[in-house]
């Protein structure tokens, strides 16, 4: 991604002559880690509703489908997008896997594809009409100009890094979320999750990338495209930026919630298309003699890419997959297990969801999310939600609390509240990740989640990672059930 990406940060700055690539290159690398690390979690959690990669070799051979993809397309000088790429290779895994692809958030995802271009477009049009007022009232010497002009760049590409990192680290690192190898530690008085550090070692990948291969991508788009004055390669970085900074920023959903207006869905974005719609978006406002500077042979290329991304990312997802575990037997999806108990069937009755037509289907324990599902539509039709709950409480995940392992719970990510309500479960097996939740929730209000509306969505999506921890953390082999 840094050799891809890279380029829609700094590629006009550097394509326009006015920063030297090396400068350009130390700074993305700094501020693309320091925006994985601080800032990646929000958009990340929104590529992992997609599909959750449940197993290490898994993971690896997504995020390699991915990487080979892009790293083609960047070895012919086309800027395409890392998103795509890693979507096609997720959806790969998920039918390998027999495991359902979340249509909610792949519809959120592809319209993305579509408003970032458009927004970007929009964002870079109203600012270069801005930046060219305040330049036409201001009457700079031309020295002083170039001088402004190279500062705004550099500073604008650190802010572009910067929300490149926290929007993007989703793509190199957000398959390996759900089978992370790393545990939360401590230091002092600072707790390192998990996550965060699998995203610095993504932020230390993205910069090395951005050093090795990135320079002709850069080029591509910052000379190829559209012939662009300095002033614009300012405005088309800042536009790029703030479009992917609104598809991060749990700060500004905070805000737009507060205020009662609608949010931003947090998914990894497209910044090649983000930073295209920018220089597209100047060339027309700019006019028709502008518009026919276009290079438009390029651009239809550019698109060319966009489209035959994902594809080309889940075929070879695919294959590597079948490889893997079929020529060297390695488990590249750890099997998910459906069951209707009596204990399922009481909940689903609970929350409305009627169990008769289940009836012949209970007790069966059904391997694969997507044939659970097609068990249940072939007897009984559901909404979208019924159906995501149905899902949820079926699921088996048996948990066994130890007594033993509950005195080396993360004391920093977990307060003490929460950590006697798990000692007073200690002993006890659950099969689904529900029924833990339920139990934790009686023992202490610290379990409890939030009304589910916009305002409390932070504290419930770290109430969940912190379930979610808690599961991980006494999840029992299946075997223990028989």
């Amino acid at each position: 991604m840094g050799a891809n990406d890279a380029a829609n940060v700094f590629g006009t700055a550097v394509g326009s002559r006015m920063v030297k690539f090396s400068t350009a290159a130390f700074i993305c690398s700094i501020f693309v880690i320091l925006g994985a690390v601080v800032g990646g979690a929000g958009a990340a959690a929104g590529l992992g509703e997609l599909g959750a990669v449940n197993t290490i070799a898994g993971a690896f051979t997504a995020a390699f489908a991915a990487a080979l993809t892009v790293f083609w397309m960047t070895k012919i000088g086309l800027p395409v997008s890392t998103t795509q790429a890693v979507v096609g290779a997720i959806i790969g895994w998920n039918q390998f896997s027999g495991s359902i692809t979340d249509t909610d958030t792949l519809i959120k995802i592809l319209g993305t594809w579509v408003a970032c271009p458009i927004l970007g477009a929009i964002f870079a049009a109203g600012l270069y009409l801005v930046v060219m007022a305040i330049l036409a009232r201001l009457r700079l010497h031309l020295l002083r100009l170039d001088l402004y002009t190279r500062a705004g760049l550099i500073l604008a590409g650190a802010f572009g890094s910067y929300a490149l990192g926290a929007n993007n680290i989703g793509n190199v690192m957000g398959v390996f979320v759900s089978s992370s190898p790393f545990t939360n530690f401590n230091i002092g008085s600072v707790s390192i999750s998990s996550v965060q550090q699998l995203f610095l070692m993504g932020g230390i990948a993205i910069a090395i990338g951005v050093y090795t291969y990135s320079k002709r991508v850069m080029m591509t788009v910052g000379n190829s495209l559209m012939p662009l004055s300095p002033v614009a390669a300012f405005v088309v970085v800042v536009a790029h930026s703030l479009v992917l900074y609104i598809f991060s920023s749990t700060g500004l959903e905070s805000l737009l919630a507060n205020a009662g207006l609608p949010t931003i869905p947090l998914i990894p974005v497209s910044s090649s298309q983000a930073v295209v719609g920018a220089v597209i978006g100047i060339g027309l406002l700019k006019g028709i003699k502008s518009a026919r500077q276009i290079r438009w042979r390029v651009l239809l290329g550019i698109a060319s890419g966009w489209v035959s991304t994902p594809i080309i990312a889940a075929i070879i997802s695919l294959v590597m997959l079948f490889i893997l575990q079929n020529v060297f037997n390695q488990p590249v999806y750890q099997s998910v297990e459906y069951q209707l108990s009596q204990t399922v069937l009481n909940k689903l009755e609970q929350v409305g969801i009627p169990t008769e037509p289940l009836q012949d289907i209970s007790d069966r324990t059904i391997s694969g999310g997507v044939n659970f599902r097609d068990e249940v539509r072939a007897r009984m039709t559901l909404d979208k939600e019924q159906e995501k709950q149905l899902l949820y409480l079926a699921q088996i995940h048996l948990i066994y609390i130890d007594p033993f392992q509950i005195k080396n719970l993360n004391t920093s990510y977990l307060n003490s509240d929460q950590i006697r309500a798990i000692g007073r479960l200690s002993g006890r097996t659950f099969f689904h990740r529900w029924q833990l939740a339920e139990a934790l929730a009686q023992e202490s209000e610290s379990w409890q989640f939030q009304p589910p509306i916009t305002r409390y969505k932070d504290d419930n999506n770290k109430l969940q990672q912190q379930l979610n921890y808690v599961g991980d953390r006494f999840h029992a082999p299946l075997r223990m059930i028989n």
